[in-house]
C-alpha cells in the first residue's frame, strides 16, 4: 500500500471567489490490493456496500474488480485512514457489518497477525487456525465475548477489531493458543483480565 497526497485545482466559483488561498484542495489518496475473492463483498449487491462505506465515511472508493485494486481518496486524512482499515478488514474476512464497527469510535483499531510467519508448513498453518477457531468456532467466539472484540481467522491471518486495550488482550490470547497453551488456561487468563478491568472501573468511579 502507498500513501499519496495531491493537489486538486478545480475551483468552485461560489466558494473561492475573492479567496485565492482556498483555490487548492489537498486530497489524501490510498491505493491497496484486495483479494479477488473479497472484491464482491466490498462492492456488495449492485454496489450497495461500497455506497454505504462512502456515505458513512465521506470518502470515495474506486474499485477495479478485475485487478482487485482499490483507490481510497478524500480530503480528510483521518477518514481516509479509517476507510482503509474498513477495506482491509473486509479483505481479511470480516463481513461489512462487522468491519464498519471501526466507525463506532475514533479509538477503534484493526490489528492483523500474520500466521504465515509462524507456520512452517500448510499442515502446521491449519493446526494453528484450528486452535484459534476451535470446534464450530467456539474458541474464537469465546475470545470475542470475553474481550469485546471482533475476530476473523481468514487465510493466513488473524484480524482483530476493537479498542487498543481490548485488542491487546485478545492478541495475547491468540498468541497463547499459537504457542500451544491449553484452551482452559487461555480462558482463565481472559477471565482474570476481565475481572481486573471490572475492578479498575469500580475503583475509578468510587
Amino acid at each position: 500500500m502507498s500513501w499519496m497526497s495531491r493537489r486538486s485545482h478545480e475551483r468552485s466559483p461560489a466558494s473561492n471567489a475573492g479567496n485565492p488561498e482556498k483555490e487548492d484542495t489537498t486530497m489524501t489518496r490510498q491505493e491497496m490490493k484486495v483479494s479477488t475473492a473479497r472484491v464482491g463483498v466490498l462492492i456488495g449487491k449492485n454496489g450497495s456496500t461500497k455506497r454505504e462505506i462512502e456515505e458513512k465515511t465521506g470518502i470515495s472508493l474506486l474499485v477495479d474488480s478485475g485487478e482487485g485494486t482499490v483507490v481510497i481518496e478524500g480530503e480528510d486524512p483521518i477518514a481516509v485512514m479509517t476507510t482503509t482499515s474498513i477495506v482491509q478488514a473486509i479483505n481479511r474476512g470480516f463481513s461489512p457489518e462487522r468491519a464498519l464497527r471501526l466507525l463506532e469510535d475514533e479509538d477503534m483499531m484493526l490489528e492483523v497477525i500474520n500466521l504465515a510467519d509462524l507456520a512452517d508448513t500448510a499442515r502446521h498453518l491449519e493446526r494453528l487456525r484450528g486452535r484459534i477457531i476451535g470446534k464450530a468456532g467456539t474458541s474464537r467466539a469465546q475470545i470475542e465475548d470475553m474481550t469485546g472484540t471482533e475476530i476473523s481467522v481468514y487465510g493466513k491471518t488473524v484480524a482483530i477489531i476493537g479498542f487498543p486495550e481490548k485488542n491487546e488482550i485478545a492478541r495475547k490470547a491468540v498468541e497463547m493458543l499459537i504457542q500451544g497453551v491449553p484452551h482452559e488456561n487461555v480462558y482463565s487468563f481472559l477471565d482474570r483480565k476481565r475481572k481486573e478491568a471490572k475492578q479498575n472501573m469500580l475503583e475509578y468511579y468510587s
